[in-house]
């Protein structure tokens, strides 16, 4: 109990501490986790079908991965990303508040873990 009060103490000041920007970024990121997971393994199998010369099924996971990018509802969410992402970070690359990058960072990982 006492590890997931601290676990709990340290997200939520990480949520109240971002901008605006960075939470609408997270939400959406969550909205897309499960597309980027499927994306992810797809990506996996892709690459275990072209090692093992297995061209029926790479066309198959090709097409898989296609219908995955061109979902409409997934390109504007994406879309939506990559414009908050151009407002985090400054004309260097760098975040403006470091409070963002590390609450999509903890997102990222989760996601990333959650997936596999």
């Amino acid at each position: 109990m006492r590890v997931f009060g601290c676990c709990l103490a340290v997200f939520s000041s990480l949520a109240f501490g971002i901008t605006p920007d960075a939470r609408e970024f997270l939400e959406i990121a969550k909205q897309l986790e499960p597309v980027h997971c499927e994306r992810r393994q797809l990506r996996r199998e892709i690459v275990m079908a072209e090692t093992e010369n297995r061209m029926g099924d790479l066309d198959a996971l090709k097409r898989k991965f296609a219908r995955l990018s061109a979902d409409p509802r997934t390109a504007k969410l994406e879309k939506r990303l990559a414009v908050l992402e151009a407002r985090l970070l400054d004309s260097s690359g760098r975040p403006r508040h470091p409070e963002d990058l590390d609450a999509i960072s903890l997102q990222q990982r989760q996601a990333f873990y959650n997936c596999d």
